[in-house]
């Protein structure tokens, strides 16, 4: 008896017979283009906003390795040499070469992140990147991370390496964790390690120690720390205590600080306060001297001003006598006129009660009536 022939499974495998030799087709063509196609540019992608390493480094490292790029077959480029010699830079966590048919060498570097930079008790400075490797220093960019100092044992070599002590570990779970949180980010500027081993925070807000003690149940820790941050500080200000304990897990112990302590550190003036007086004394100072130059000023100004005021009057008062005076003749007065002069003599007596109170133009008037009737009788006298 025949057996079937199974269809279905000879379509597949000449199926996949076809696929194979298409590759190996193109791939021999690639290899055929290679051979033609020269490099025409190198492009250089460094993400990130850090600048630990930059183009001027990798084409340096470059050179060194594999020499002039430009104008070379881009047969003859080791890419993947390329790759193992910039992964081999501290600063470079990933480094992926690649090339196109139209001869541009594309190199694409991303950069190792730290999270905390370590000051040992031995003097070494380091950083601990989001991998939780050590990296060292760069002379070209300092990160804005976290600072721990204190009683820190862990030392770098000359190469990166990971992290030997378990308090090493805890710094870099609690720099991790508070990097990824928003709020605590902004308020923890430092960590301190104590001589008994436990982890400290200092909070740029509030004049107190925070002992967090290691990493374990790190995040229960700062909830309650939050918690506490929002019942109990506004209550009883930002300066009551000197400790806040959170190394427990389900208790926070607190440790007053003195009220007199308190009182006299309200009392103390900064530097910046100190220079914010003595402004407001010099301002305060010039005032007083330019109000007292004004009030000198005005008080010498002032006299002159009544003194052409009074003398302004009396000035209309001579000129309405001085006409009566001069207009009056001497041969007006003789022994025949002394007998009639005895009448106008009193009323020139009462006249000059009410001159007091009439203007200067009425008195000039009447001077003027009585300089006219002394004339008539001084012409009837003639005839």
């Amino acid at each position: 008896m025949l057996k079937r022939i199974n269809w279905s499974a000879i379509f597949t495998g000449f199926a996949w017979l076809i696929s194979l030799a298409g590759v190996v087709v193109l791939l021999s063509f690639i290899n055929i283009k290679k051979q033609t196609v020269k490099c025409t540019d190198v492009k250089i992608l460094i993400p990130g906003a850090d600048n630990f390493i930059e183009r001027e480094e990798i084409d340096q490292i470059l050179r060194e390795d594999q020499g002039v790029l430009l104008g070379r077959n881009i047969e003859n480029i080791n890419i993947h040499k390329i790759e193992k010699k910039l992964q081999s830079n501290p600063y470079i966590a990933f480094a992926k070469v690649y090339v196109e048919m139209d001869g541009v060498l594309h190199i694409e570097v991303k950069q190792r992140q730290p999270v905390v930079r370590i000051l040992n008790s031995s003097g070494q400075d380091f950083y601990i990147d989001n991998d939780g490797l050590k990296m060292p220093i760069s002379s070209n960019f300092t990160a804005n991370v976290l600072v721990a100092t204190g009683n820190i044992t862990e030392v770098f070599g000359s190469r990166v390496d990971t992290l030997h002590t378990k308090l090493a570990h805890d710094i870099y779970k609690t720099a991790l964790f508070i990097k990824r949180d928003t709020l605590w980010d902004s308020q923890i500027e430092q960590l301190v390690v104590d001589q008994k081993n436990d982890i400290e925070l200092i909070p740029r807000v509030g004049d107190q120690r925070i002992i967090l003690g290691n990493a374990d149940s790190l995040e229960k820790k700062m909830t309650n720390l939050l918690l506490f941050y929002k019942k109990a500080m506004p209550q009883v200000g930002w300066d009551a205590y000197r400790t806040i304990n959170i190394k427990y897990t389900n208790q926070i112990v607190c440790e007053k600080r003195d009220s007199t302590a308190i009182a006299r550190k309200r009392k103390t003036i900064s530097s910046s306060d100190s220079l914010r007086i003595q402004q407001k004394v010099a301002d305060s100072l010039i005032r007083n001297v330019i109000s007292d130059a004004i009030v000198e000023q005005t008080a010498a100004v002032v006299p002159k001003k009544t003194e052409t005021k009074t003398a302004e009057p009396k000035k209309p008062e001579v000129k309405a006598v001085a006409p009566a005076q001069t207009e009056i003749k001497k041969p007006v007065i003789t022994a025949a006129v002394k007998p009639k002069e005895q009448k106008p003599a009193t009323s020139q007596t009462t006249e000059k009660k009410k001159t007091n109170t009439k203007s200067a133009a009425q008195m000039k008037l009447e001077r003027e009536k009585e300089i006219r009737a002394l004339e008539k009788q001084y012409k009837t006298q003639q005839n």
